[in-house]
């Protein structure tokens, strides 16, 4: 079986026609973990007038020199303060306050000594002191946000200041998992068969997707059925953007899926690709749905969900990259196990801003070894070419944290 290049699948991915144009509006205390539609623009300065970031008496700068001032009274924080300063004068203004007209400095009460209506300035402060300007913070017409970004708890105190009580968002990709096998036992499900085995991969997807920021419809499990399989799928394309399976890719005589989905009326984008874990993954489209194929080992069909499915919900959502991939220096030597391009669960370390890998604790055995990406863990690539990789190398690594 020829198998397309990791590479050349990636492209052919990125190609693909994905429909990044749904959007809702919801309420900003809703929009947390959504993904943004538009820019985020600022209508106003902020502050718009120069504001006290202390408390203290705003005065004019050069009456500091003066050594006393007659203080006009207090100016509180959100006070519409009318009064305007003239030389000699000062009033006592609060943090958040606007400064008064005439002032250009604030000194800071540690600063001075109050009494009988007058302070005496016993350590004078540079010109501008613990004054905010206007736009200090943005200025009208400032991009704040830019499209795609996942909300955060920044975002959302940002457009709270920007009174932005409903949010424009891209409506949540929907995406359908199943894991097949007359094998596998789905959560709960009893059995006196020694033979059959607990499914992980649905609920490892369905997990990853949602993290990623998509809606999960989780199917559960399907034996190996041609008509099962034909009908739960037609089912899932109906409600979903994005089907993807888990296991009956391959070529045993009960994998059933490769042969079910060109029954469907879906165009296979491609089938085989030269990587490992997940040599055998499918990508076929049906109009603006899409059908995932994966293999059935748990460590494997997480690589290729990784791989595959994320980079369909990212373009979905408008977001700029499905993950985070950065370069990293070997801490051990590394030999690569196949001709394909590889991918290994790692661990990976920051110092001094610099990424390190290392395999500490990690298993070498089959592609069913989920537990290897616990603990924060990483993947680290290793092209087809490469063979022997010394320490001290530096590899590209995929961070599997903040999709």
């Amino acid at each position: 079986m020829n198998f397309l290049s990791y590479e050349t699948s990636q492209n052919m991915l990125d190609l693909l026609d994905v429909n990044a144009s749904r959007y809702e509006r919801v309420a900003l205390n809703a929009s947390l973990g959504r993904v943004l539609f538009e820019n985020i623009v600022a209508k106003f300065n902020d502050p718009q007038f120069p504001t006290a970031s202390m408390d203290g008496y705003a005065l004019k700068h050069e009456d500091l020199s003066s050594g006393v001032l007659t203080v006009l009274g207090d100016n509180p924080a959100g006070h519409d303060e009318k009064r305007i300063l003239n030389s000699g004068e000062c009033i006592k203004t609060f943090t958040g306050s606007m400064m008064p007209k005439g002032s250009d400095t604030l000194i800071q009460i540690e600063n001075v000594t109050y009494d009988d209506g007058k302070i005496t300035i016993n350590q004078e402060v540079a010109l501008g002191s613990s004054v905010r300007p206007i736009g200090e913070g943005y200025r009208a017409g400032d991009v704040l946000i830019k499209k795609g970004t996942k909300i955060g708890f920044a975002e959302v105190g940002v457009m709270a200041g920007l009174n932005q009580v409903m949010v424009k968002v891209f409506v949540r990709p929907r995406v359908a998992v199943i894991a097949t096998g007359s094998e596998i036992l789905d959560l709960g499900e009893n059995s006196d068969n020694p033979a059959q085995i607990r499914s992980s991969n649905n609920y490892t997807l369905a997990a990853l997707f949602e993290s990623a920021g998509a809606e999960v419809i989780q199917l559960g499990t399907a034996p190996d059925n041609k008509d099962a399989i034909m009908h739960t799928f037609e089912n899932a394309l109906a409600n979903a953007d994005i089907l993807v399976s888990t296991g009956g890719v391959s070529v045993g005589d009960y994998d059933f899926v490769k042969d079910v989905i060109p029954r469907l009326g879906a165009q296979v984008v491609y089938k085989g690709v030269g990587i490992k874990p997940g040599r055998h993954v499918l990508l076929a489209q049906r109009q603006e749905k899409f059908i995932l194929a994966l293999p059935g080992f748990a460590y494997s069909s997480t690589v290729t969900g990784i791989l595959y499915a994320l980079p369909l919900i990212s373009k979905m959502l408008g977001k700029s990259r499905p993950y985070v991939q950065v370069a990293a220096k070997l801490q051990e030597d590394f030999t690569k196990r196949s001709r394909f391009t590889e991918f290994t669960a790692c661990n990976v370390l920051v110092e001094d801003g610099e990424y390190f890998v290392n395999f500490k604790d990690k298993k070498v055995g089959s592609s069913a070894i989920l537990t290897n990406m616990l603990n924060a863990s990483a993947l680290m690539v290793a092209g087809e070419d490469d063979k022997f990789l010394e320490t001290g190398t530096f590899v590209n690594v995929i961070l599997l944290e903040n999709f």
